[in-house]
């Protein structure tokens, strides 16, 4: 017979940090060069004019301007084209 009783489940032992995604600067919003405007898990909102996406998907901006937010359609491979929303810096 076992001489150590049962032990409970840990359940709520993840404790880990967010990721602080999200938009960090908002349309009309002036920004310089650099500047992270957003940050994302994979491609959710596209690099547009005067912005480039990092290795992370994290879009910058290229130059100092005026955070613009435009709703476009991307096409898929397939011809299926789903709804994006392009980050420009003007």
């Amino acid at each position: 017979m076992s001489h150590v009783k049962a032990g409970g489940t840990a359940k709520n032992v993840h404790n880990n940090a967010g990721q602080r995604l999200g938009v960090k600067r908002f349309g009309g919003q002036k920004v310089r060069a650099g500047e992270v405007l957003v940050r994302q898990t994979g491609s959710t909102k596209l690099a547009g004019e005067g912005t480039y996406m990092s290795r992370n998907f994290t879009i910058h901006a290229a130059k100092d301007g005026i955070v613009n937010f435009v709703k476009t359609k991307k096409s898929h491979f397939s011809g299926k084209s789903v709804p994006r929303v392009r980050v420009e810096v003007r």
